[in-house]
């Protein structure tokens, strides 16, 4: 056998060292929380001879705040259960220094159960102290960076629409963007603007995506549309001037495109006539003065910037006294009622709304969608954006 397997390997151990130099503060009180011993150990980290420690209350060895937390919170606890633990103090050092502890405590009983010693151990928490401020202030700057993102995300959106709609005369204009997300910036988009005396320009549209990214793309499409109808009465070019400056930025890279709605309205004798181009967008919703509610179809219109010979779907219709045009972006027909995958508009309940409140108003069917949107709360999981345009009675 090699020396070392004829080692006894309880060779140098004690009791005694195994109290006084444990990874761990020990001491004993009496009934009067009385220190009656104390490890080297605890001694070492107070910086205190023990026989400085011995006979001294142990909560004077406690931070005034811990004290009083001590005395008020877990010496009850102690009594009435008998033992603590992973209880938090700081205690004083010689220096004047705190150190952080965790504690565990048990009472001794005699045979009628009254407690005779209070045997208590203390762990070093410095580190665990050191990891808790850590932790505290990565998560305060999680929750900077979290409101810058937020901040940023608002700025983007109001970015993507006109400080104010600016109707013609004889024309009542309403608006409403829905964000799903606070910290997260969509590509909804809208305006409405002039373009001469008697006729005016509005669209309404919805980027691929999320984030800065959409933000950028739907930037574009809003000032190339503004440019674009300057230039050019047929809302159908419009739209393909629209779709060459996308196809010529980002190549059809099936990422950058969106889906809009782009209208003239042009001035008539008892109201607006409306031409209108789709690019992909759900239908607008005529509301007419009589109570009937209709699509108006643009079926055949597809998505902007995302194929190289897009064909994109005319409409025209005439606004009268009474009537009212809506256009909606998908966050409205797409958002999730209840818990499961249905869908608002699966069974065409957006016609079912419009035709409860027709005849009305631009700002009346706009407040009654707000209010939807509100109601269905988390189940709108995309940004939802609502123009209406109604010529008063």
């Amino acid at each position: 056998m090699t020396p070392h397997e004829n080692a006894d390997p309880t060779a140098g151990f004690s009791h005694e060292d195994l109290y006084e130099r444990a990874p761990c503060g020990h001491l004993a009180t009496g009934p009067d929380r009385r220190i009656l011993s104390v490890n080297e150990t605890l001694a070492t980290w107070l910086g205190r001879p023990r026989d400085q420690l011995i006979g001294v209350p142990f909560t004077d060895l406690l931070t005034a705040g811990s004290r009083m937390h001590f005395e008020t919170h877990f010496a009850p606890l102690l009594h009435l259960t008998g033992e603590i633990r992973g209880v938090a103090v700081d205690l004083l050092t010689a220096g004047g220094d705190r150190l952080p502890v965790l504690i565990a405590a048990n009472v001794k009983t005699d045979a009628a159960g009254t407690p005779r010693i209070i045997r208590l151990a203390f762990h070093d928490a410095r580190d665990r102290r050191a990891y808790e401020r850590e932790l505290l202030a990565e998560r305060r700057r999680a929750e900077q960076e979290r409101a810058r993102a937020a901040e940023l995300a608002r700025t983007l959106k109001r970015s993507l629409l006109p400080p104010a709609l600016s109707p013609p005369p004889g024309l009542e204009a309403s608006a409403h963007l829905h964000a799903a997300s606070d910290e997260e910036v969509g590509g909804d988009f809208y305006d409405l603007f002039a373009l001469g005396h008697d006729r005016s320009a509005f669209f309404l549209g919805d980027v691929c995506g999320k984030g800065v990214n959409a933000a950028t793309v739907a930037s574009l499409t809003r000032y190339t549309l503004r440019a674009a109808a300057v230039f050019d009465d047929d809302p159908v070019a419009v739209l393909h001037n629209l779709d060459t400056v996308l196809l010529n930025e980002y190549g059809a890279d099936g990422t950058h495109f969106c889906t809009v709605l782009f209208g003239l309205l042009i001035r008539a004798d008892d109201g607006f006539d409306v031409h209108l181009a789709s690019g992909g967008h759900p239908p607008a919703l005529l509301l007419g003065a009589d109570g009937a509610v209709h699509k108006v179809s643009t079926e055949g219109g597809q998505a902007v910037g995302i194929f190289s010979h897009a064909r994109f779907a005319p409409a025209r219709v005439h606004l009268g006294a009474g009537d009212t045009l809506v256009v909606y972006t998908d966050g409205v027909t797409e958002a999730r009622v209840g818990h499961g995958t249905a869908r608002f508009d699966d069974d065409d309940a957006l016609m079912e709304l419009a035709r409860a409140h027709a005849p009305t108003t631009a700002t009346e069917i706009v407040d009654t969608l707000r209010s939807l949107l509100a109601d269905l709360g988390a189940g709108v999981e995309d940004d939802a954006a609502v123009l209406a345009l109604g010529v008063p009675r």
